[in-house]
């Protein structure tokens, strides 16, 4: 008995498929997507039942595009039979696409069971129609059959498993074409298997009276669109909303890292380490254990920063973050509190000098130097450490005492540790106090200036002054320059500080001349932290100009020491003085390390003689004359005037005029005076007729 197919319900079945495919590859993406077990769950169950009916529903549109000429009807039991097979087959398919990693061997067994499944439902479905005669089925089509089912079965995996990620590009486009590559799959399964059945003459179907065709027919096509297109919809708008819960909370993630971590390091930050020292308190004070905090500052980073520019200072901060971390043990905190302060926390100690040996490791790591942005630098920080509990019972008390011993290495000579100590304690409420002082000093005219007159050699005329800096603040009373100059230059105030000292001179120079005196040349000392600032000798040209003071007038003094710090860059910035018409004296020469080709590069007006070396003059007998000798002859060689300091004894004075010093300085001469008492030395004197 031979049938005919209906090409409309064919086309159907086809479309049916694809849809179904479609959606299996949908929701396997949006399992793939799910971090909790029981969502997981819960979609892996309702696409099996999705995906299941929309497989079985195309077996049936299939079967009823079948027509033979007799009635044809499906029991409903063995019908809902296969629809069970068909639920449970899709829910293995799931369950295989989103499970472990889906090895060849995996993917071979994986495909047998869900082929064979496919055919059970296939001929459970034929089955339904109970005809009497029994279905006969060729040999070759039905095996043909099981294998088309198990090779689409594997296709399907392989593809579904490969379009899960939803990261790739143009994921819905490739699951819409692979879609129609499964349904034709799965169809030709099916038009095989029908293919395969014959059907006896004189056959009857036992359930014609069971389901009407039509009606079975009607029914599945529109009950199968409508569960494949809700199944889409939920997947689709669940999908949007996960990514969006996703994307919110990555941006939660996002916003708590960046309150907790320093953006540009990685590192922890104040607020994280302050809460990890909280912790450490706690745990600490339960076991009776112990800890340190090692608080460190990098030596020098300013004057990266100024020089190279930010953009290496922030290379510099992170390579030394990376180099802090291979220093500590696994347990231990490294953190940014900002800029260039970094600290460590070693928890559990054994003994204080565990933490005295990470301070020695971590100075020996940075002196192998490191490259930032392509420039070899060596970075050292100074550190300060402060042990729970003796230094301290809270965080601010331990940052704080670390803090201090950390400058208190910087006062040791930097690229050095301290521990803290009480006395230090002290000395940092002076330091602050005397911070206090200098802020306030500039705002409310504390502090005045001093000059130390010159004197030329033989004729003992007056040559200049040097102006000196003093601070009469009315809470710490008198204040000597070398008590507040060297916490002005930590500070950094000591930039405005130097400012004042320039435009209070130009103020008296003016005055002076106001006075009808002669013009006079004054000096004045130039600190290492002035000389990092990229806009100096810009700002010394508009302070002199706005007080209508002739550049010439001014001689900047600069240490031999800070000189030869970066020698390059001071020629060019002496350079730029001189071609603004100021002048440069060398001072202090001879407690450095000059090169005499710097020297003579540098071309500076003077070269002041350290007083330890006038002092010598008279304790080093013919030793000592001869050092100052040689620097008097070595400075006229290069054009040079040679100032010496510190003369206080008339011996060193006649020496130094025998050696043709060209000015000297010093207490025997005059002491500092107030503006008014050297202005009263700036009188012309009367010529006789």
């Amino acid at each position: 008995m031979h049938g005919t197919y209906n090409l409309w319900l064919v086309a159907a079945s086809l479309v049916v498929a694809s849809l179904a495919s479609f959606t299996a590859l949908d929701i396997s993406g949006r399992i793939a997507m799910l971090q909790q077990s029981r969502m997981r769950h819960v979609w892996l169950a309702g696409g099996a039942a999705s995906m299941g009916i929309g497989i079985w529903s195309m077996h049936f549109i299939g079967v009823l595009a079948f027509e033979l000429p007799i009635p044809l009807g499906y029991d409903f039991g063995i019908t809902t039979g296969s629809l069970v097979i068909a639920i449970v087959v899709s829910y293995f398919a799931l369950w295989v696409i989103n499970g472990a990693k889906l090895t060849a061997r995996r993917l071979i067994i994986s495909s047998v069971a869900m082929g064979i499944g496919i055919a059970a439902m296939h001929y459970t479905g034929d089955a339904a129609m109970q005809m009497v005669p029994a279905i006969q089925y060729d040999p070759w089509l039905f095996a043909a059959s099981i294998l088309i089912a198990i090779g689409a079965s594997g296709a399907a995996l392989w593809i579904a498993r490969t379009l899960a990620d939803v990261t790739q590009d143009k994921v819905v486009e490739k699951r819409l074409i692979a879609a129609v590559v499964m349904g034709i799959a799965i169809t030709g399964m099916h038009y095989t298997g029908n293919a395969a059945a014959n059907f006896l003459p004189n056959s009857i179907c036992g359930a014609a009276n069971s389901v009407d065709g039509r009606w079975l027919a009607t029914t599945v096509a529109l009950f199968t669109l409508a569960i494949l297109s809700i199944t889409l919809v939920l997947s689709r708008y669940d999908a949007r909303t996960s990514v969006l819960a996703g994307s919110v909370s990555r941006l939660n993630g996002q916003i708590v890292r960046m309150a907790s971590f320093d953006t540009l390091t990685d590192l922890p930050n104040r607020r994280t380490m302050t809460e990890r020292m909280e912790r450490a308190i706690k745990n600490a004070l339960a076991g009776g254990s112990r800890f340190a905090i090692l608080f460190m500052d990098l030596d020098g980073f300013k004057t990266i920063n100024d020089s190279l520019g930010h953009t290496v200072g922030d290379e510099v901060l992170k390579a030394f973050s990376k180099r802090l971390l291979q220093c500590v043990r696994g347990g231990d905190t490294v953190a940014r509190l900002g800029g260039d302060e970094f600290v460590v926390m070693l928890e559990n100690l054994n003994v204080p000098t565990d933490a005295e040996k990470m301070a020695e490791r971590i100075l020996e790591v940075m002196r192998q130097g490191l490259v930032a942005s392509g420039h070899p630098l060596q970075v050292m920080p100074s550190i300060g450490i402060a042990l729970f509990p003796q230094d301290g019972a809270s965080v601010d008390e331990l940052l704080k005492h670390a803090d201090v011993a950390m400058y208190e290495a910087k006062r040791g000579g930097r690229s050095t540790y301290r521990f803290f100590e009480a006395s230090m304690n002290e000395a940092a409420v002076r330091t602050l106090q005397i911070q206090q002082a200098l802020h306030d000093a500039l705002g409310s005219n504390f502090f005045y200036l001093l000059f130390q007159p010159k004197f030329r050699g033989k004729s003992g005329e007056l040559a200049g002054a040097e102006a000196l800096i003093r601070l009469n603040h009315p809470e710490l009373g008198m204040l000597g320059p070398m008590e507040f100059i060297p916490i002005a230059e930590r500070s950094g105030q000591i930039v405005q500080i130097g400012y004042w000292v320039v435009r209070e001179t130009c103020k008296h120079i003016s005055q002076w001349r106001t006075e009808g005196r002669p013009p006079v040349k004054v000096a004045v000392n130039l600190s290492p932290r002035q000389m990092t600032e990229t806009d100096l000798v810009q700002n010394m040209i508009r302070i002199v100009r706005e007080q209508g003071v002739s550049p010439d007038l001014i001689m900047f003094e600069i240490t031999e020491t800070v000189a030869m710090q970066d020698a390059p860059r001071t020629i060019e910035m002496i350079h730029a003085f001189q071609e603004s018409g100021f002048e440069i004296a060398i001072d202090d020469f001879g407690t450095g390390y000059s090169s005499l080709a710097y020297l003579q590069r540098f071309r500076a007006k003077q070269l002041k003689i350290d007083r330890f070396f006038t002092n010598g003059l008279d304790e080093n007998g013919q030793e000592g004359r001869a050092i100052v000798s040689a620097i008097i002859a070595l400075a006229h060689s290069l054009d040079m005037d040679v100032v010496a300091e510190g003369v206080e004894t008339g011996s060193q004075l006649d020496r130094l005029e025998d050696m043709m010093c060209d000015e000297m300085q010093g207490f025997l001469l005059a002491k500092p005076l107030s503006a008014d008492a050297f202005g009263d030395l700036l009188v012309p004197k009367t010529v006789s007729a």
